[in-house]
């Protein structure tokens, strides 16, 4: 009884404190200018802390920043002529998702073409490509992406190492070149014309990091993994660049706008890319200043060392746009995925004997990498997913531990740890930039191909890091996965499968609190931004959103109906749904 006492008497004491702490903050705001905005009679939670509790009250806004938070009555009192009030109904409001991983363009690129991330089957996928030829002339190629192989429940006709073979599609698609990137973006699917356009044949070699899958006669059944990729990439990339140069940036810059509105429709107010090029970052950066950007980009810079060298330090710019565009890191890879045996692992595939995946950047590569990161004060980014891949990374930032202390380098994924480097991201203060969606979406195959145990202590050992005091920055690699920030954070605290409820070792899962804070300010943390973003407090900016399920206190498959009903960017309404 006494217990139950204490844990009540300290809950009502959060809940004292957290709203003594917004009534300061609303007395301390007489700086800040005119009261634009005010929203009432909300559900916040600030996520300023791990304690804080959500509370019935208000928020005001004045020129895009916070103004006051506090009890109606007190921010109500706020209201000139001038200031427009709304009235939440007692729905839950808080920071913006900041989704903390994923492909800007690439998302933009995937929604105007052939998307296969719900197919179940090869056979969805050749109707979708067959449907294409229909309303193309002969030449023209068809892109699409989003196919798992592991995740389909009809097995395709001719199937070889686990890959239907080219011949169908080849045969709907004789005239046009086709090229499917798989799900993770580490392997890809060609017919036969796209193959002839790139010199593809039996003799042609694997690429050093990567695999052309060829059948027992060494024919291309068209597939390549990891590096071998390149091949099919650079056909493509010939070919667009031979069209029309005004026509392929009118495309990007529609690819941008379509990634933009999808992310205000999920809730989305900051988005952290994996990697640009310069060309990319240019437009990027004129789009902030010209007012152009509706969310906040943090991007990171992709080249090799040597395109580097010269050029780096120019494109480190910071808060450009009113905050819309920031580049501050470099992103580089160590490996490859882990549902194409393309993740670089200590121990081999248990699936493949004998096989420990793909190193696809030279390790000395990565070095030269982390020095340029040093050298010009931006963040080290580096893709991880296998426990090798993982240990090796960790060893080059232990090498420059002493003078990055403050430069919060991090590695994206970090999806399959050795327990012994679980206790290094402490010490060495590395980031787990994590994608949650991804540990449910991988559950089907992640024993298959790692074994029981390795799968059960390593696997997305979200649990084990925070245990450790370790930041994890959530997101949802898209478009690898779809954006959906509220199926992700489900996936983060159950570990369970949305389709048909298949669980991961649900121990490792994150607590709701944990989850929020690591699609909000640990994730605006993880970019050097939670003075500006990432909770709701007086003086950061308004970016927030409105969903009509509080988080916190809904039952799991409540999480799931959650709709988002507001998202607001720098005290502007830039997506509204309340039907």
């Amino acid at each position: 009884m006494k217990s139950f006492i204490f844990k009540n008497m300290r809950s009502y004491l959060y809940l004292f404190l957290a709203n003594l702490l917004q009534l300061i903050s609303c007395y301390d705001s007489k700086d800040l200018g005119t009261t634009d905005l005010i929203i009432h009679n909300a559900i916040i939670y600030s996520a300023e802390s791990l304690d804080t509790q959500p509370f019935n009250g208000a928020i005001a806004i004045s020129e895009g920043r916070i103004k006051a938070l506090g009890t109606n009555e007190d921010i109500l009192k706020l209201k000139t002529s001038e200031t427009q009030v709304k009235d939440a109904a007692g729905q839950f409001l808080m920071p913006g998702f900041i989704e903390g991983h994923g492909h800007f363009s690439g998302m933009g690129e995937t929604l105007q073409n052939l998307n296969f991330l719900t197919d179940t089957s090869w056979q969805q996928i050749v109707k979708k490509v067959e449907d294409k030829v229909c309303n193309l002339k002969p030449g023209e190629w068809i892109y699409g992406r989003g196919w798992h192989q592991e995740k389909w429940d009809i097995e395709p006709d001719d199937l070889y190492e686990g890959y239907p073979t080219h011949n169908t599609l080849s045969k709907i698609s004789p005239d046009n070149p086709v090229i499917l990137v798989h799900a993770s973006g580490h392997s890809l699917f060609a017919n036969e014309k796209a193959m002839e356009l790139a010199g593809i044949s039996s003799e042609s070699p694997d690429t050093v990091g990567g695999t052309i899958i060829k059948d027992q006669l060494k024919n291309p059944i068209g597939v390549f993994e990891e590096n071998s990729m390149d091949h099919i990439k650079l056909a493509f990339n010939a070919h667009k660049k031979s069209l029309d140069e005004k026509a392929q940036t009118a495309l990007w810059h529609e690819a941008i706008q379509l990634a933009q509105k999808k992310c205000l429709e999920n809730g989305i107010t900051s988005f952290q890319d994996a990697g640009s090029k310069f060309y990319e970052l240019d437009r990027y950066e004129q789009l902030a200043k010209d007012g152009k950007m509706d969310i906040r980009l943090w991007a990171m810079v992709r080249h090799s060392s040597q395109e580097l060298k010269n050029k780096v330090g120019q494109y480190r710019k910071i808060d450009i746009g009113n905050g819309h565009f920031t580049c501050r890191a470099i992103k580089t890879e160590v490996d490859g995925a882990l549902g194409a045996h393309g993740a670089w692992l200590l121990e081999p595939y248990s699936d493949k004997p004998g096989f420990i995946g793909q190193n696809t950047t030279e390790i000395s590569e990565v070095a030269k990498i982390a020095e340029l990161a040093n050298k010009h004060d931006m963040q080290l980014c580096v893709h991880a997913i296998g426990d090798r891949a993982n240990k090796e990374v960790l060893d080059i930032i232990e090498n420059h531990k002493d003078t990055i202390k403050s430069k919060r380098w991090r590695i994206e994924h970090a999806q399959h740890l050795n327990p012994t480097d679980i206790m290094r991201f402490k010490s060495t203060g590395a980031i787990a930039s994590m994608q949650g969606v991804h540990c449910t979406s991988d559950a089907p195959f992640v024993v298959k191909r790692l074994g029981m145990l390795r799968a059960k202590v390593g696997a997305y050992a979200w649990k084990a890091l925070l245990n450790q005091g370790v930041t994890i920055v959530n997101g949802t690699d898209v478009p690898v996965e779809d954006i959906d920030p509220i199926r992700n954070f489900y996936a983060s605290v159950t570990r369970t499968r949305v389709d048909n409820g298949m669980k991961f070792f649900v121990t490792n899962r994150m607590s709701r609190v944990q989850a929020l804070r690591s699609y909000t300010l640990d994730a605006a943390y993880g970019a050097f931004e939670e003075k500006k973003k990432g909770s709701l407090e007086v003086g950061k900016y308004a970016d927030l959103v409105m969903l009509s399920k509080n988080l916190l206190t809904c039952g799991d498959q409540e999480i799931l109906k959650a709709k988002v009903l507001m998202t607001m960017v720098g005290g502007e309404v830039k997506y509204e749904n309340f039907e």
